[in-house]
């Protein structure tokens, strides 16, 4: 009999329930290659608990109610549950959370709430259904009082230990000061290696409590122990090098297939890549832009945010006039930047398309029609749109930040540039052009990049390595 491995994997947001970011797309589908890849020796019971939104739409099945003390008062958690593909997901719902409409908000007190509870909660949860788990896997500030409150509650209590895995996404948002939130259910705010300053907030006391760190590529896992990227942690960091790794996120092949993909006006693969061609004319017709196929076509697919760099490619496509180019940029986000964005099409009415929302289907076209996609960031923990970028053979310009990094070959699969500054990345797309000139070399490129194994399986067996060592020490 294979032994068996129990997961709990805590997340704010999963596919298809509901999505906000790349979060979603994460914890849709890790957990699912994770229970993949068990074998003779190792079976891994992987179950997904997310909070119970209002906007949430599945077929849930009641699993009962209970609660959990704050202060003097008791608070009572609705639990449900629904399949995914043979898999449990469970919900959890409760006033902190139905108060609160949105997935994430703009009221950090209403959000630390609810998610504090949603993490306390979920820790009783495997009590309520008479199962253990041995790993509990948390992401994000918003779930990582689950790990704090493991630790404590095995000091207080004596209970089992349970071993936990942090997985960062984005390390800047660490959640607020909830000491108040934090003790009011019960918990003490430990004396840690910590600075001052983080002790009160969710991500680092999880970071500080948890068995394992897992950054969302090996390049942010060193970066984060620099002062450039750690945010203030990074002594911590270096402290607790020996417990912190990077696993690359992995990309759902399965939806992301340029050879299946309803989206497209036609699919093709690299083996039929001479297919591709129509859906760049079809994407600049729909765009309204003039319809050559000799013109390159530059994309970005994006959200509006200065650590995206979308400043310095707006500023360097200003500086291109003399250059035949046309450009698509779908996203939305920071006001300024929609406005600039606007203003970069109002100058280069026949050049330039801007799109300022959210639309997955023109995303999926504007990756399998444009020639170049351009990811400029600042930092980028991974980054999933040059993967998507590469399998529908639109080729990466990006800087040499975080997962961009560990997945774009310069020369090969794409063009990589070191400087965030708009000078850097308009020489790096000027290399670019000149590849494209020659269809050849360029068809090289584009086979190269579609041939690039980014599947969750690769980074499933990475945790499940992770899993069994924390469990042995």
């Amino acid at each position: 009999m294979p032994k068996t491995i129990n997961v709990l994997f805590l997340a704010a947001e999963a596919e298809p329930f509901i999505k906000v970011g790349g979060l979603g797309d994460v914890a849709g589908t890790l957990p699912r290659a994770l229970r993949s890849i068990s074998n003779d020796d190792i079976k891994l019971d992987v179950r997904l608990v997310i909070p119970h939104h209002p906007a949430v739409k599945a077929d849930l099945k009641p699993l009962g109610m209970f609660s959990i003390k704050r202060g003097d008062s008791e608070i009572q958690i609705e639990a449900s549950e629904a399949i995914l593909n043979g898999m449990p997901v469970y919900f959890i719902g409760g006033e902190p959370i139905s108060a609160n409409g949105s997935v994430y908000s703009s009221n950090a007190k209403l959000d630390a709430e609810k998610y504090i509870f949603f993490s306390l909660a979920a820790l009783e949860l495997p009590r309520q259904i008479n199962w253990q788990p041995d790993v509990i896997h948390a992401n994000d500030w918003h779930t990582a009082i689950s790990v704090y409150g493991s630790l404590t509650k095995r000091w207080e209590g004596g209970e089992r230990h349970v071993a936990s895995v942090l997985t960062l996404h984005n390390l800047p948002f660490m959640g607020p000061d909830s000491s108040s939130i934090i003790e009011s259910y019960g918990l003490q705010l430990a004396q840690t290696d910590l600075p001052d300053w983080a002790r009160v907030m969710p991500l680092p006391l999880g970071l500080w409590a948890s068995d394992a760190i897992v950054a969302v590529s090996p390049t942010y896992g060193n970066e984060i122990m620099q002062p450039e990227y750690g945010c203030g942690l990074n002594d911590f960091f270096q402290s607790r090098r020996e417990t912190v790794s990077g696993i690359l996120n992995g990309l759902d092949t399965v939806s992301f297939n340029p050879a299946e993909d309803m989206a497209l006006g036609v699919n093709f693969d690299s083996t039929s890549l001479e297919k591709r061609a129509p859906n760049k004319g079809t994407l600049q017709s729909r765009l309204g832009l003039p319809v050559d196929p000799e013109i390159p076509l530059l994309a970005m697919v994006t959200r509006m945010d200065v650590q995206k760099g979308v400043d310095l490619a707006l500023t360097a496509l200003k500086s291109m006039k003399n250059i035949k180019w046309q450009a698509v940029i779908l996203g939305t986000g920071d006001p300024k930047l929609e406005e600039a964005a606007l203003d970069l099409q109002a100058m280069y009415p026949e050049r330039v398309k801007v799109e300022t929302r959210y639309d997955a289907g023109l995303a999926r076209q504007i990756y399998a029609g444009s020639d170049m996609l351009l990811m400029p960031s600042r930092y980028e923990p991974c980054g999933l749109s040059q993967m998507i970028a590469m399998r529908y053979g639109c080729v990466p310009i990006v800087r040499a930040a975080g997962g961009l990094n560990d997945t774009v070959q310069h020369g090969e699969t794409g063009f990589v540039f070191q400087k965030a500054h708009h000078l850097s990345l308009l020489a790096a797309v000027k290399s670019a052009l000149k590849v494209y000139s020659d269809r050849e070399k360029w068809g090289i490129m584009q086979r190269a990049g579609m041939a690039q194994d980014f599947s969750w399986e690769n980074s499933a067996k990475k945790y499940l390595q992770l899993y069994q060592s924390i469990i042995k020490s």
